[in-house]
């Protein structure tokens, strides 16, 4: 199953479980659901069929409401979601988790809601919002909202949380855990979260074993809108499987989309004139298979340039029509 799908549907799956840990039915003194930092899968096909169909997926995607709250306005139960700097639009993360909290909205019968964060101080200030506001389930989107989610899910233990890309471990760099306990969900006080992860070497090898097979000139690039865990498992196989593909000699960059001159100094991923500079650069110099790694606009470059890409987090042939004629495809 395919990084999308997997994300849509974890995040209905993991609200289905949320809401039966907030069910009123609870005894007021059970102990809350053991979350994993291993990521919610499908247990059947027949489950996945049911909740997502492939054939409709990029209608599904491109229909993705921005309305401020999902039907129906009735029930008691409130499932809140906070996306990152790339906004709700993000043809990615944020998109795809807003469409699998409605598709659950609509499956469960319960109110849903999202708040756009426009700088990282906002991502306290709209959990907070959404705690006031009454949400039990709050579904946070990207490895950047790790410490502001951490933070958030102490000072609100009866609030449920789920954070996108995202696994505490002791060295996983967050605040709440960094280097004191074995077990960040457990030791580390966050038994209300549960972390959705992906394999993304595993499909990060496999774009890298067909840029190596593609390329002419004998070098492959990626370009990455932030380094997070994810990224570098993505960057560091696609290197390791255009190796393997094409042998020691094939040489490989990876490079970073400028950051922005702004106090936050986090670049700005919905902005595709970053990315498509930064690839630009790399076939400047003679990368001619292009790996864009969450940083729109560089699959824009190799389109200019005439040249194979390869896509990631969602099949960017529907999301990013511009840039069709250089998609080989997207890892997912």
């Amino acid at each position: 199953m395919s990084k999308k799908y997997n994300l849509t549907l974890s995040v209905i799956l993991t609200v289905a479980v949320l809401l039966a840990a907030c069910a009123p039915t609870a005894a007021p003194t059970a102990a809350p659901v053991a979350p994993t930092n291993a990521p919610v899968q499908p247990t059947t096909a027949a489950l996945t069929a049911a909740l997502i169909q492939p054939t409709t997926a990029p209608a599904a995607i491109a229909a993705a409401s921005t309305a401020a709250a999902a039907l129906p306005t009735g029930s008691s139960m409130k499932v809140g979601l906070v996306t990152d700097t790339g906004g709700l639009n993000d043809h990615a993360f944020n998109q795809l988790a807003w469409a699998g909290v409605q598709k659950a909205a609509q499956e469960m019968g319960f109110q849903a809601k999202f708040i756009e964060s426009r700088q990282p101080p906002d991502y306290e200030t709209n959990i907070d919002t959404l705690a006031t506001d009454g949400y039990k389930v709050i579904i946070t989107v990207g490895s950047s909202m790790g410490d502001a989610t951490a933070l958030k899910a102490r000072q609100y233990p009866n609030i449920k949380f789920a954070i996108v890309d995202f696994a505490y471990t002791p060295t996983g760099g967050s605040q709440s855990c960094a280097g004191t306990v074995t077990d960040c969900y457990a030791d580390g006080g966050l038994t209300n979260v549960t972390s959705l992860m992906f394999a993304e070497d595993q499909v990060g090898f496999l774009a890298g074993v067909l840029a190596g097979g593609m390329s002419k000139s004998g070098f492959v690039c990626s370009v990455s809108s932030l380094k997070t865990p994810a990224s570098d498992r993505y960057v560091i196989s696609f290197r390791a499987g255009a190796v393997w593909q094409a042998g020691s000699n094939i040489r490989g960059m990876n490079n970073y989309i400028n950051l922005q001159t702004t106090d936050s100094n986090v670049p700005n991923v919905s902005d595709p004139t970053d990315g498509k500079q930064t690839a630009q650069n790399l076939i400047n110099h003679g990368c001619d298979v292009v790996f864009a790694v969450a940083a729109n606009g560089a699959l824009l470059a190799a389109e200019e340039s005439s040249l194979p890409a390869i896509g990631c987090d969602v099949d960017q042939y529907y999301t990013d029509p511009d840039a069709q004629q250089a998609l080989m495809t997207s890892a997912q």
